[in-house]
């Protein structure tokens, strides 16, 4: 195995690192050498959203490259981004892509599609999240509880929800993933229905070098309901474009 590389977790909108626990378990078990870390967006988790730091998809990733390059040290990355936190680890790889020595070696994007802008899915997404934040408890006991959402800033969360969803945020997202110049691969939930494999599907193909991988019975949250078959399908890839070998 190569000591290398470094791979990135982001979760996505409401949730904390909370949420790729039982992967961190299952990527521990495959015995590899690689380096998994999983942070947590400033405003979601433990860390507070400095008043610098804009809510918007372009700060956070901005937020991330910086993050990115301090962690990694030297080694390569391969990022992985979930949901909405697939549209920040785009942002970052763009803000690195920019540097001649940047980390990046790969993306990873998990129930992560889209990049059509519907006018009144869009709405009713803002307005049902609106209500979300509105309504929660205070805290909420169990795994629902642990991963999460009623830790998240009001403003933070809030700032997220409209700021990726207008017209302009959703319809940079394609531009990115054309301009990406590593391999991507891009994993569906095959019952997934917040982030269809048709939407990932369709994002995916503006990437010249994609890789698209269905997960049979797995929903939006495969790092919680499927961690070992999620942490099989990226190993392998990785294995497959030379960034990790075999296990032995």
């Amino acid at each position: 195995m190569t000591a290398d590389l470094l791979l990135i977790a982001v979760h996505g909108w409401m949730l904390s690192r909370k949420v790729w626990e039982p992967f961190e378990k299952s990527w521990t078990k495959l015995e590899t050498s690689i380096p998994l870390w999983c942070p947590d967006l400033p405003g979601f988790g433990i860390q507070s959203r400095p008043c610098k730091l804009r809510p918007t998809l372009r700060a956070y990733g901005a937020w991330l490259a910086h993050e990115i390059l301090t962690k990694a040290n030297g080694r390569g990355v391969v990022l992985m981004g979930h949901s909405l936190g697939g549209s920040i680890a785009l942002q970052a790889e763009s803000c690195l892509r920019r540097q001649s020595d940047h980390p990046i070696k790969g993306l990873v994007m998990l129930a992560a599609g889209g990049g059509i802008y519907q006018p009144r899915p869009f709405g009713r997404l803002r307005l049902g999240g609106q209500l979300i934040l509105k309504l929660r408890p205070s805290q909420l006991p169990g795994p629902v509880g642990r991963l999460g959402p009623f830790q998240a800033e009001q403003r933070a969360a809030l700032g997220l929800l409209v700021n990726s969803t207008n017209r302009g945020a959703v319809k940079q997202i394609p531009n990115l993933v054309a301009g990406l110049e590593v391999e991507s691969l891009w994993i569906s939930g095959e019952q997934d229905r917040v982030m269809e494999p048709g939407y990932v599907k369709h994002l995916a193909a503006y990437s010249s070098k994609h890789c698209l991988r269905e997960l049979k019975q797995c929903g939006h949250l495969a790092m919680q309901t499927h961690p070992d078959l999620l942490a099989q399908t990226i190993h392998q890839w990785l294995c497959d474009h030379n960034l990790a070998s075999p296990r032995s």
